[in-house]
């Protein structure tokens, strides 16, 4: 008897270029987490095994470029994507192999979240990386989401000024060739937190959000994966950008704090049974 195809329709397939985290806070474990709550069906590629704790990362080893490229390669030669989610890419090399890929593919969406230091601190990308990141990949970004110190430290690159706004910052980075930056506001020293979006007109939209107490690892890559989930499914940018910050925010409000570092996000903070009264 001949085998019954299952006529389930496929999820929108997102592929994920990031490191692992083995605390399932950041890295291609949040990335996956994220996109399954989403409703979209994840594919990984590793760029580098990390030492790390919920407090900071002690070591980082990168994938060899040409694992990197095989990986994602093999997978692109087999199923459909509707969007590449870009993170933590171990090397110089890594960045430029992963740009040819995509620019294979100039139609898929492409997020980048360039993720330069840990949330302790720790250094994650060299000098070479963020050339190459300028150079080779925001060029092809349909949108980057930096923090502030991150879009300051890439808009600084090979510049010396002192300070320059975060205007100013976006206007920079959207003239190397991406379609949208996203500037969170996390690390500024204002009453809200104020995540900015900017294209090469200038401001689009600006979202306030109330502080949270406490620290989180991994929001960052939420917050850019959850926007890679909402392109895949058809929005646009602006529209999936709000409905990215919403569900980032709910992951935010439920985190938990498994040891004696930061706070997790909770992707799946929607399927939690309210505990009964009395019983917390």
């Amino acid at each position: 008897m001949p085998p019954i195809l299952s006529q389930t329709p496929v999820p929108p397939l997102v592929l994920s270029f990031a490191a692992s985290d083995p605390t399932g806070g950041a890295g291609i474990q949040a990335d996956l987490l994220t996109l399954a709550s989403m409703g979209c069906h994840p594919l990984s590629v590793i760029t580098a095994i990390t030492v790390q704790d919920t407090a900071g990362v002690e070591e980082v080893l990168p994938i060899d470029a040409e694992w990197v490229a095989d990986q994602a390669r093999m997978l692109l030669e087999d199923v459909p994507v509707a969007a590449f989610k870009l993170g933590m890419l171990g090397s110089a090399e890594s960045i430029a192999v992963i740009a040819e890929i995509l620019a294979d593919y100039p139609d898929i969406p492409v997020i980048l979240d360039p993720v330069l230091a840990s949330g302790r601190g720790d250094e994650l990308a060299t000098d070479d990386m963020i050339a190459a990141m300028r150079d080779l990949l925001i060029p092809q970004a349909s949108i980057i989401t930096p923090n502030s110190h991150e879009a300051r430290r890439l808009a600084l690159f090979e510049s010396d000024d002192e300070e320059l706004d975060l205007a100013a910052c976006a206007a920079r980075l959207t003239d190397l060739g991406c379609e949208f930056v996203l500037i969170t506001g996390t690390h500024e020293n204002t009453p809200r937190v104020l995540n900015t979006l900017y294209d090469a007109n200038g401001l689009v939209q600006t979202d306030a959000w109330d502080r949270l107490p406490g620290s989180y690892h991994g929001s960052g890559c939420t917050l850019a994966s959850a926007i890679a989930a909402v392109l895949a499914y058809g929005q646009d940018v602006p529209a999936a950008v709000r409905e990215a910050q919403n569900f980032t925010y709910e992951t935010l409000k439920a985190a938990f704090r498994p040891g004696m570092g930061q706070y997790l996000p909770e992707r799946f903070f929607w399927a939690q049974t309210p505990q009964a009264e009395g019983n917390a």
